[in-house]
């Protein structure tokens, strides 16, 4: 693979492919070309750190979970050795990524896992499908928290938003959220993925900002991450029914006649969108099941939001 002297980030966003093409309007590429695309740009991103799996053109993984058509529900993270588990595929391995877009020739695009080693990215999605202004929200959170928002990398979407990439620090664990920092910011964290820029979707390519190739990923404002990741849980507390995730627990345990699955389901997604999935799958299982649903019942509802959220890459 060709080294670059520049700096670490720039040699694979830079896209003059992709500028020529949006300038003069067109797409005249054919899948091939855009798979074969889509691959270099994964392989130089995984060079560089950042662990990655193939998407499609809807910014969905690529691969589809191995384990769908089983008749028990599996909360399996790639243990049993087939891909197709989502962002759980990631890799920096040059051989397993192309294994991975290999499996996966119709991939137009790729992800890069957030909250992994070594670079512990957080992508900080400002959107435009809402009347908000995103920037000006986080411009006003800057303010407000006495915060500077750091010169870093910087992709532009197709639709017209922008993915601030930072790195936090590898003892804190970011959740993923939509909206929950300001309206119009989504924060992509640990179990969720940046779509990379080169990648081409439905809606047109995602590509670097002018201006940014040239740098590394910034590191987090403290005042951004104290807003953005939980308070570490103490041993006790996390033990303790007043615990993170008691309120979860409690609003299955509420669940009447008919509301059971819709409960379960709603309180697993958060636990997963937040991190604690897998710390609460037992206690949401007993609650369920105390509700009124079987094991068997809950323990599908609670797979079927795994899958949702790693699928969103909102987790």
């Amino acid at each position: 693979m060709r080294r670059y002297d520049s700096a670490p980030f720039a040699p694979y966003l830079r896209l003059p492919f992709f500028e020529r093409l949006y300038e003069n309007g067109a797409m005249a590429i054919t899948d091939r070309q855009t798979a074969t695309l889509a691959l270099a740009h994964a392989l130089s991103a995984a060079e560089r750190g950042l662990p990655v799996i193939p998407l499609s053109a809807t910014k969905l993984p690529a691969l589809r979970s191995p384990h769908r058509g089983d008749p028990q529900p599996v909360l399996c993270r790639g243990e049993c050795g087939v891909p197709g588990h989502g962002v759980h595929d990631a890799t920096t391995d040059p051989a397993a990524v192309r294994a991975l877009f290999a499996a996966a020739p119709w991939a137009t695009g790729y992800g890069i896992a957030c909250g992994r080693p070594p670079h512990h990215l957080i992508g900080i999605d400002l959107d435009t499908k809402s009347s908000t202004d995103s920037m000006a929200e986080l411009q006003h959170l800057a303010l407000r928290h006495l915060f500077t928002i750091p010169e870093t990398v910087t992709v532009l979407t197709p639709s017209g938003g922008r993915h601030l990439w930072l790195t936090g620090p590898p003892d804190t664990v970011v959740p993923n959220s939509a909206s929950r920092l300001a309206p119009g910011i989504d924060v992509r964290g640990t179990g969720g993925y940046l779509v990379g820029p080169g990648s081409v979707t439905a809606h047109g390519a995602y590509r670097i900002a002018p201006g940014t190739a040239h740098l590394a990923p910034a590191p987090c404002p403290r005042a951004l991450l104290r807003l953005i990741a939980p308070p570490a849980r103490t041993r006790s507390a996390a033990g303790s029914p007043h615990g993170q995730g008691h309120g979860l627990v409690q609003f299955v345990l509420a669940a009447q006649e008919g509301q059971r699955n819709t409960r379960l389901f709603w309180a697993a997604c958060r636990a997963y969108e937040n991190g604690l999935g897998d710390s609460l799958t037992e206690a949401l299982t007993a609650a369920a099941v105390r509700a009124g649903l079987t094991e068997r019942e809950a323990r599908a509802t609670i797979a079927s939001a795994d899958r949702l959220t790693a699928n969103r890459g909102i987790r």
